[in-house]
């Protein structure tokens, strides 16, 4: 355990993938909640939907056609945050013009695509079997090598990964044009974190830019090489974890799932690869359902905490579509899961106040995150009620 005191008292913790440090205050759990609750998802889905935009057979908002998948299917989002093809701009920047030193901005190029996961409306990440998450690994590694650049370090491993996973005709995209330099790969799971749609689905936005979060990540696991004789940053941690076991919420022999030192959210979890992989065209056949096997860990996990269908925000972080050798030998694959919920189904965490103008703030530690999420286990509350 962490000193005991840290159990009892306000401090500070250091979060080594970002530079960033958070607020923890454990005393705080005891106030009384008298703000904003939200509606627990009580709602049952039918399997089919006729008026689901994402659904076999439907037509979408624009008017194109889904096909009739089975599991996986990809297509451009037809309302993407970037556009491949827009209309040049090359600022200049003039050290004597204070304009041009403040009031900056920088064209992004890329696209967005959206993935379903299953062909069933009703179902989420935590009702699939690890076999049915499969899929979805298997898609995402894919489009992943599809898109990687020409020059890439990893263009060897994409060939073989392309060549050992099965094409799904329904879950195929054509690469960019033009090289893109970063792929996010994200889910936003409930009402709660803006999804618009429940059919079970991710995103995938592909950018000309590498975005800021990532970005932090690769700048710190590059200098903790730099500072420490080639070692890993995220290797040392996920070792460091296992022998102190207190924040592990699961693990299989290829992944580790704990509640971060750092963890902003309440019951924020990450999955961390125990060995050295960049990025989803390393893993080997036989880690690619223990990835499977860790998404549903954590999801049912989620789901049982409250009796509810957790919402959350996930994502992977992984080596650059376009890097150097530098830069794909610092990345370390790893996903991140960022659940709003505190108390309850229906007490969630807000970022407001003291966390927009100062830093992030937590109340419940990592510590007592872990210990609740791993007497989660077992089968998924749901299906005691069927």
């Amino acid at each position: 355990m962490p000193d005991q005191v840290l159990d009892d008292i306000s401090h500070r913790r250091y979060n080594p993938l970002t530079g960033s440090w958070l607020l923890v205050s454990p005393h705080r759990t005891k106030r009384p909640w008298q703000g904003q609750q939200e509606v627990p998802s009580k709602i049952k889905l039918p399997e089919y939907d006729p008026k689901c935009y994402l659904c076999p057979g439907n037509q979408r908002a624009q008017g194109d056609s889904n096909p009739q998948y089975q599991n996986t299917f990809a297509f451009v989002n037809d309302y993407s945050a970037v556009k491949e093809e827009q209309q040049d701009y090359n600022p200049t920047v003039d050290s004597d013009d204070v304009a041009s030193l403040l009031l900056r901005a920088q064209p992004v190029t890329g696209r967005c695509y959206v993935l379903t996961f299953s062909a069933k409306h009703h179902l989420t990440l935590a009702d699939m079997p690890a076999e049915e998450i499969l899929p979805v690994i298997q898609t995402w590694t894919r489009i992943y090598a599809s898109h990687l650049s020409p020059s890439h370090p990893l263009q060897a491993e994409a060939a073989r990964a392309l060549q050992s996973i099965p094409p799904n005709p329904d879950g195929e995209v054509e690469p960019p044009k033009n090289q893109l330099r970063y792929m996010q790969i994200f889910e936003n799971k409930g009402a709660a974190m803006g999804c618009s749609n429940p059919h079970p689905h991710c995103q995938v936005w592909t950018t000309s830019t590498l975005p800021e979060e990532p970005g932090k990540e690769l700048e710190q696991m590059t200098k903790y090489r730099g500072q420490h004789n080639g070692r890993h940053l995220l290797e040392d941690y996920a070792k460091l974890e296992m022998e102190k076991e207190e924040r592990v919420v699961w693990q299989n022999e290829a992944f580790l799932v704990v509640c971060p030192w750092w963890a902003v959210w309440p019951f924020e979890v990450i999955i961390i690869a125990k060995r050295h992989v960049r990025s989803l065209v390393d893993l080997t056949g036989a880690e690619r359902p223990q990835l499977a096997e860790a998404v549903q860990e954590v999801t049912r996990r989620y789901d049982n905490l409250f009796e509810t269908s957790f919402p959350y925000s996930s994502g992977i972080h992984q080596a650059p579509l376009e890097c150097s050798a530098e830069e794909a030998e610092a990345s370390w694959f790893h996903m991140h899961f960022y659940p709003p919920l505190l108390r309850s189904a229906t007490v969630r965490k807000f970022l407001v106040g003291f966390e927009l103008l100062a830093e992030p703030q937590r109340d419940i530690t990592p510590e007592q995150a872990a210990a609740r999420l791993r007497d989660c286990g077992g089968e998924l509350y749901r299906k005691a009620l069927e």
